[in-house]
């Protein structure tokens, strides 16, 4: 079982966030073949209201064998979500099984050039 680890997210209003993450299991990148995954953004842990949500195939891509998770906000999604601090979580699912990888703040930095 991996336990989820706590990594603060700074994304700037406005501009295209994109970072590849990678899942390791003692030391070795963990097979997501056959995985979905699951990222949501929200004013706090308990508010119905979605910021930024984003799945496989739409933001998020999964590397497979090589254990990569590619998470991409485009500049528009960015640009409509204000700027403020958040929370988020990162999940994994296979065979009914949901695993969250990774929570922390997501810090959305105000654009100036608009």
């Amino acid at each position: 079982m991996i336990s989820p680890s706590t990594y603060n997210i700074t994304c700037p209003q406005g501009a295209t966030y994109n970072t590849t993450f990678t899942v390791t299991q003692d030391g070795v990148p963990l097979n997501l073949t056959g995985y979905t995954a699951a990222l949501q953004v929200r004013d706090s842990y308990t508010s119905a209201d979605v910021e930024i949500s984003l799945t496989a195939g739409s933001g998020i891509t999964l590397g497979g064998t090589a254990g990569t998770i590619n998470v991409v906000v485009s500049s528009a999604v960015s640009a409509g979500v204000a700027a403020n601090t958040y929370v988020y979580d990162l999940e994994l699912y296979s065979g009914g099984t949901t695993t969250r990888l990774l929570q922390g703040f997501w810090k959305h930095t105000p654009e100036v050039t608009r």
